[in-house]
């Protein structure tokens, strides 16, 4: 990495922090100065103004994000343990956050609202492939057998987002992970008690270890 990459990624890293701690419109142009440790000349030699600088940090916000699901996500094939997967990792983030100040989605998109239209739009493209994920997974277990027939997959990624988002949004009001805590066990529970086909994860493990005896047969 090049030198002048190496501080754009820096900038990036520190604003990235910084937004999602204070706001795009709470953190002032002497924040992102003090933050990144470079004058006004320095910052504007790599973002041209601060709202391409905010833009770019919640971009970079995401991509750590998403680092952290496809961790989750290695391996693991049968759809209810993908799910399950995905509600570890905003359990995770309640204690442990991939940036510090909460969702930076949820943030951007509170914040952005109308007088934001550019960073709405980037949080509802980053919301669209969350939900997409979601949504596939359902698509994918329904598919295989494992997620009982009559699950809505569009409606299963609105309640499974709304409710951790909604723990998200407690926990940052009350400082308090409990409440994450809480909406990540219930959605977990509705994943295991109520969508997966019981049995189905043994019932594909039979099919697999029964597939080469009859081979071998």
């Amino acid at each position: 990495m090049r030198k002048g990459d190496e501080t754009r990624e820096k900038i990036l890293m520190r604003a990235a922090r910084l937004f999602n701690e204070k706001g795009y419109f709470g953190a002032s142009l002497a924040d992102l100065m003090e933050a990144t440790g470079l004058k006004k000349g320095g910052l504007y030699n790599h973002f041209e103004s601060k709202e391409k600088l905010a833009l770019e940090a919640f971009d970079y916000a995401i991509d750590v994000y998403g680092l952290r699901f496809e961790e989750a996500l290695t391996g693991k094939t049968h759809a209810a343990d993908r799910l399950l997967a995905i509600v570890d990792v905003i359990r995770r983030s309640a204690t442990d956050p991939p940036i510090p100040g909460g969702c930076a989605l949820m943030n951007a998109a509170v914040e952005s609202d109308d007088a934001f239209p550019a960073l709405r739009e980037r949080a509802r493209k980053a919301m669209d492939s969350w939900r997409r994920l979601v949504r596939r997974t359902v698509e994918a277990g329904l598919e295989s057998g494992e997620i009982r027939r009559g699950v809505d997959a569009d409606q299963t990624a609105s309640l499974l987002i709304g409710t951790l988002e909604g723990g998200v949004m407690l926990s940052k009001l009350y400082k308090d992970p409990i409440h994450v805590f809480r909406a990540a066990d219930h959605v977990s529970r509705y994943v295991i008690e109520t969508i997966r086909v019981q049995g189905a994860a043994a019932l594909s493990m039979d099919r697999r270890q029964s597939g080469p005896r009859r081979a071998q047969a």
